[in-house]
């Protein structure tokens, strides 16, 4: 699936790290339980790519798990705002109200100003289309950390 706008192709897969049942009966309701959730399913980087997760209203996470490995250099341009249209459509077709994103990267935990960039033009874009946000992440060489958004939402 080319995701609208973007050039980039979507690739869906099935959570498979932890059962359907555990995804239904625990909802993610704190920021480590998201955590958690995210090294079960993404774990340490190996390649570049950014995983969507979406979770219904009950915070608990909807049956779909979404990398797209091909995604824009730049969030500038239209990118983020294009891409933040299509996944409002996503959600509303999954039933989802929330989304949480994972940048994967092989490298350090260190943020880099590109990583912010992304992080901080999705933020916005998928604000404006009415998508919260629940939470980002970064998988890295090592396996996975919380970005605050006082780590990528600066002037």
């Amino acid at each position: 699936m080319r995701l609208a706008g973007t050039g980039a192709f979507v690739t869906m897969v099935s959570m498979t790290d932890i059962s359907a049942e555990t995804a239904r009966n625990v909802p993610l309701v704190t920021d480590e339980l998201i955590e958690q959730r995210v090294q079960a399913l993404v774990g340490r980087a190996c390649t570049r790519q950014v995983w969507m997760l979406f979770l219904y209203a009950d915070h608990v996470q909807v049956p779909l798990v979404m990398p797209i490995a091909d995604y824009p250099e730049s969030p500038g341009g239209g990118n983020a705002e294009s891409f933040a249209a299509s996944l409002k459509e996503i959600a509303d077709v999954a039933r989802a109200t929330q989304v949480i994103f994972v940048w994967e990267r092989y490298a350090s935990d260190s943020l880099t100003p590109h990583d912010c960039a992304w992080a901080r033009h999705l933020q916005r874009a998928c604000t404006g289309e009415g998508l919260p946000v629940r939470a980002q992440l970064l998988s890295h060489k090592r396996g996975v950390r919380w970005i605050a958004a006082e780590d990528y939402l600066v002037a």
